[in-house]
Formats: C-alpha cells, sequence, structure tokens
C-alpha cells in the first residue's frame, strides 16, 4: 500500500504543480512589491493601506490589475497547497508545523485577495484594531494582547537575523549563476527591512496594550503611519519601504531561479 508521503512526493515533484508553486512565490513577491509602493507613497504625504489588503485592493485600481489580482489568487491557493505537500513530506515535527502554519497564511491571503477581486472591501488595519479593542475589554486581554504583540517582535528579529546571518540562503537551492548574487542580496535587505517592520509593529501593539489604547495596535498600516509622525521616522519608513520593495522582488526572482526544495 503506498504511503501519503510517497504520494504527496510524487505529486510535489509533477512539473505542473512545481509551475504552479513558483507563481505563487511571485505572487508574494507582487504583494510585498505593492506594499513597498505604498509605504513610499505615505512618506511622501499620499494615502493608501501600506498592508496586504490595501495592496490587493491598488491591483485592482489599475487597469488589468483584476487579472493580475485572479492570477496573484491561484498562486496563493496553490502555494497553500503546495505547504500542505512539504508538510507530510517533512521529516521533523518542527517542520512539519511549519509549513502548516504557512499553508493557513497563504490560503487566509487567497481568501481576503477573493474578497476583494469579488468586489468587496477589506480594511485590515480597522479589524485589527476591533480586534485589539475587543482583547481589550476581555478579563486578562491586556496580558494576550501584550502576548501577541512580543510574539510579533520575535518573528521580527527572526527575519532580521534570518537577513544579517545569511540563514534564509540555506533553502534557495540556488543554481551557481549570476541569478545567486541577485537573489541572495536581495533577500538579505528584503530580510532585514521585513524585520524591522514587525518589530516596530510588534512594539506597538504591546504599546497598545498597556496603555490600553486599541488605536496604537493597528497592524502593518497603522505602524508604518505612525512613522511619519516621529523625528527621523519619514527617513525610516523610505529605506522600510524599499527593503520591502527589495524582498518582494527577492520572491519574484526567487520564484524564477531557484530549485524548489525535493522532499
Amino acid at each position: 500500500m503506498t504511503s501519503p508521503s510517497r504520494v504527496a512526493s510524487r505529486v510535489e515533484r509533477h512539473p505542473l504543480v512545481r509551475g504552479l508553486a513558483r507563481v505563487g512565490l511571485a505572487a508574494i513577491g507582487i504583494l510585498h512589491i505593492l506594499i513597498g509602493v505604498i509605504a513610499l507613497a505615505v512618506a511622501f504625504g499620499s494615502g493608501g493601506d501600506a498592508d496586504q489588503s490595501g495592496a490587493l485592493q491598488a491591483l485592482v485600481a489599475v487597469p488589468g490589475g483584476l487579472f493580475v489580482l485572479w492570477a496573484v489568487i491561484v498562486g496563493l491557493i496553490f502555494l497553500a497547497a503546495w505547504q500542505i505537500l512539504q508538510a507530510i513530506t517533512a521529516h521533523k515535527p518542527g517542520q512539519k508545523v511549519t509549513e502548516v502554519a504557512k499553508c493557513v497564511v497563504y490560503a487566509a491571503l487567497a481568501g481576503i485577495a477573493i474578497s476583494i477581486a469579488s468586489g468587496g472591501r477589506q480594511d485590515a488595519s480597522t479589524s485589527e484594531k476591533s480586534m485589539s479593542a475587543k482583547l481589550l475589554g476581555m478579563p486578562g486581554g491586556v496580558f494576550l494582547l501584550a502576548g501577541i504583540g512580543i510574539a510579533i517582535v520575535v518573528v521580527g528579529v527572526v527575519f532580521a537575523v534570518n537577513g544579517l546571518t545569511h540563514k534564509f540562503e540555506r533553502d534557495l537551492r540556488l543554481p551557481p549563476n549570476r541569478w545567486a548574487t541577485v537573489t541572495t542580496t536581495l533577500g538579505r535587505v528584503g530580510y532585514v527591512s521585513k524585520g524591522v517592520a514587525l518589530v516596530i509593529v510588534g512594539g506597538l501593539v504591546v504599546f497598545g496594550a498597556f496603555t490600553s489604547d486599541p488605536e496604537k495596535a493597528g497592524g502593518l498600516d497603522g505602524s508604518l503611519k505612525a512613522l511619519t509622525e516621529v523625528p527621523f521616522g519619514v527617513v525610516l519608513l523610505i529605506l522600510i519601504a524599499l527593503g520591502l520593495i527589495a524582498y518582494g522582488v527577492f520572491w519574484c526572482v526567487r520564484a524564477y531561479a531557484s530549485r524548489l526544495a525535493d522532499p
């Protein structure tokens, strides 16, 4: 009898499945590029929501954007399915949990994208503030919200450390050509920048928890906009925005240039 792991391994190796997974990797890249561009616009005084929902809504607003959005949706769905295959074929329990978590994130993004493509409007910042307010109204909610903020800070630190130590490069499986240097350079800048952004988000969530102010816990968009109100914050926001764009380009180049992992 063929085991689920063997079946998943065969499916995972199919060229069509791997091609669709690459579309998913490129979709993640496109989202980060758009978030970075919106963050740049915020730094120079324009509006927009510098988060995933804002990026998806900005995509719909440009000519041909709806077609690209549906391509992103397909990519995210297949990338989520790809992570399930990775979880089934993984040997370490920790790696299985990581792959399942990635699947949940990509599936959630696909759900938001489908809603926007169907004419709905998502406001992640408002939703996050509403959730923060509900948590603050619960017994012990201050500590729960603070714990969430600390967890986000830890994830941000992990991203930054991965960029500074080049740890992420172990999983790239890049062929030794000109793309290798480009991809790793973009990845180093991008990982550090995203790490800094997440640390700022988590820090503001913790601050919002202990000041009982859900307005301070507004997610990525609110955190980046908050930088415009502090000394030298605009400069930091521009650097983070450029870093997020680099991170997005890294994912796009990775989708084209890297060898996908074998089980």
